[in-house]
């Protein structure tokens, strides 16, 4: 028995099977960041004045990431449209930078993730605080860690945008450049935490978010490279049916975009 409507369109909808599924499909994954953004939200809005952390972001990455999903969004379109032409080479072509574009993406996204893990709020026993990063950039390090892995001290790079902090001159009056490395006595310090989804709630929902979009973009990316390795037998085949999925995984690619349009200036902007 041969399924219906695989190709052509149904008569009620205008539209074949796959292409209902992935609106279906589509209209969960909307409720899904939809909660995740109206958590995000409700939160910001009930936090103490000034107390919502702002500038933990790098813009310029962030903005980078913005031009390739975009781009990618271009290029399957042009994939797609290179189907109802009949050109399979110009769809392998763009196709092919569909793929390159998403693992830019994820590649730009891990650079991003791992400043994170590796960006320090230092807390002296003085109350002085730092922010900035351990010499040799060593990740998920605390206290406990410290402590059994018996380290004394350890270099510390302050972030440039600090006023500064005291060191060994600080009875004379005088304070070093935030930008200058400094020795850390690991007995001097109360509190090491890193910039993880566990620092505070701002980096938890930016964790959340951004990881779940990365899961989509990886996803959608192998969906794409299967349909692509596999075009020239269904070319042959079927290439109706081809172009259909081409423009099925099409729609689900420009959803991604379309959460990361949403996510940029909400986490990174406002």
């Amino acid at each position: 028995m041969e399924i219906p409507y695989i190709v052509q369109p149904r008569e009620d909808t205008g539209l074949y099977n796959a292409k209902v599924g992935i609106w279906l499909f589509l209209a969960s994954e909307v409720m899904l960041f939809g909660a995740l953004f109206s958590s995000y939200i409700l939160l910001r809005v009930g936090a103490e004045v000034g107390t919502w952390p702002h500038g933990l972001l790098n813009i310029p990455i962030g903005t980078l990431n913005t031009i390739v999903l975009i781009t990618s969004s271009v290029t399957v379109v042009l994939a797609w449209a290179s189907l109802k032409m009949n050109r399979l080479g110009r769809f392998r072509l763009f196709q092919t930078g569909t793929v390159l574009l998403a693992m830019t993406f994820v590649v730009i996204k891990s650079f991003e993730y791992h400043d994170k893990f590796t960006h320090y709020e230092v807390v002296l026993k003085n109350s002085t605080s730092m922010t900035g990063h351990i010499e040799g950039s060593p990740m998920f390090w605390n206290l406990q860690k410290l402590n059994a892995g018996k380290i004394e001290s350890f270099t510390f790079h302050p972030d440039a945008h600090q006023a500064g902090h005291p060191d060994n001159r600080a009875e004379a009056g005088e304070t070093k450049g935030a930008h200058e490395a400094i020795k850390i006595a690991t007995a001097d310090i109360t509190k090491l935490e890193s910039y993880g989804p566990w620092h505070n709630t701002y980096l938890a929902i930016y964790f959340t978010l951004t990881g779940l979009h990365a899961l989509h973009v990886i996803a959608g990316a192998l969906v794409i490279g299967c349909i692509l390795a596999t075009s020239g037998a269904w070319w042959k085949r079927d290439p109706e049916r081809l172009t259909n999925r081409v423009e099925v995984s099409g729609l689900f690619w420009h959803f991604v975009d379309l959460v990361w349009i949403f996510l940029f200036p909400v986490l990174y902007l406002l």
